[in-house]
């Protein structure tokens, strides 16, 4: 038997902040009290915070790892292991890694490749030999509108971890990319293209969602549910729009980009994710509704960091000092998508639940990391 006990801390719980202890035996929290108390052996936060371990539904950081600058492709193992330390270096204990599926077909046009199943791949096997610090599941992100998503979507089945599908439309002059110059300036920023190729660029993708949006739309549906994973939409506009997400069983709402879709998923019982960089940021970059607004007005259930992994904390705590309740704040990274994701076993203290815990303490409002802990176990 294995035990640690982590004492004289600010434990956050799923309604409150207590000064205790958390006792941890074989990975699993045995005990929570109360008190000051260090009993011999206990390690002393020293009034530190202690979180539950917090639980990613949708990050691109792996691509980040995969391409680190245009046309720069790095290997795909190295790029998993190099992900999941900075994670784990972030608090996050539990990841659902987004990748796309759906290519064109000619890759001459500057299409996204594949490389959804060799990544999978990657991932899966660094699992099985226990060389990942953090749990990572796999969300496919489905664009609607290419030439193989079918394809590549049946290349996966509900051996692969899959716990996330999400339903993606980009094509330009809607949903995310309603302001097609925050897409040029993006494009031109992240994939080197000059004016013409922006302007080919984005009659394509128009022409590609006149051919595959609606068929390649019921066909994620089926898929999603042939797995028995979670299905989320993302950067829903309209109440309509949210309308067929739920229609379709849609319970995770990604990135709603207005204010009308938000209290249209409310209405429809979705869980409602926004990005952490937006509320760090105060605002989104591509000039869509701000989370912080939604927050204000109830809007806000899930919280992620999207492409920045040290944001997940950084946002939880901020929205947590804000309503002056950080338990609130933290909720919005631990218990709530773990809820959202059918997850019973972590993303909270409390007997009985994994032992994924961060300890961190604040400088001038900004939580800095001093220890993360993944089934009782050290990670960074």
């Amino acid at each position: 038997m294995t035990e640690t006990v982590f004492a004289n801390a600010k434990i956050i719980t799923e309604d409150s902040v207590v000064q205790g202890m958390v006792k941890i035996v074989d990975g699993i929290i045995s005990a929570v009290d109360t008190g000051t108390s260090v009993p011999s052996g206990a390690i002393d936060c020293e009034s530190d915070y202690i979180a539950p371990g917090l639980i990613e539904l949708h990050t691109d950081n792996l691509e980040r790892h995969l391409s680190p600058r245009p046309r720069v492709n790095w290997p795909k193992r190295a790029a998993v292991l190099g992900h999941d330390r900075e994670l784990a270096g972030a608090g996050i204990t539990t990841v659902f890694d987004a990748l796309r599926v759906g290519s064109e077909a000619d890759q001459k046009r500057k299409g996204y490749v594949k490389y959804a199943r060799e990544t999978a791949d990657n991932i899966l096997d660094l699992m099985r030999q226990s060389a990942l610090k953090v749990s990572h599941y796999i969300h496919l992100r489905a664009e609607l509108c290419t030439d193989t998503l079918v394809e590549e979507l049946h290349e996966f089945s509900s051996n692969d971890h899959i716990g996330l599908v999400s339903l993606m439309d980009h094509t330009p002059g809607q949903r995310q990319f309603r302001d097609t110059a925050k897409l040029r300036v993006y494009l031109m920023g992240k994939h080197g293209y000059d004016d013409a190729g922006v302007e080919a660029h984005i009659a394509r993708l128009k022409e590609l969602q006149s051919l595959y949006l609606e068929k390649h739309r019921a066909a994620t549906v089926a898929y999603a549910k042939e797995v028995g994973a979670v299905l989320a939409s993302h950067d829903d506009t309209t109440a309509d729009d949210v309308s067929a997400s739920a229609r379709e069983g849609v319970t995770v709402a990604e990135f709603p980009t207005t204010s009308e879709a938000a209290t249209a998923c409310r209405a429809h019982g979705q869980y409602i994710v926004m990005g952490a960089p937006n509320i760090i940021r105060g605002g989104s970059h591509s000039g869509n509704v701000a989370a912080h607004d939604l927050a204000n007005n109830g809007l806000l259930d899930i919280l992620s960091s999207d492409y920045v992994p040290a944001s997940l904390l950084n946002a939880a705590v901020s929205l947590g000092m804000l309503m002056e309740d950080i338990a609130a704040g933290i909720r919005k990274v631990t218990a709530v998508p773990a809820d959202a994701t059918g997850f019973d076993d972590r993303g909270r203290i409390a007997p009985g639940k994994r032992a994924d815990l961060v300890r961190f303490s604040l400088h001038d409002g900004l939580p800095m990391i001093s220890s993360v802990w993944v089934r009782g176990t050290r990670v960074s």
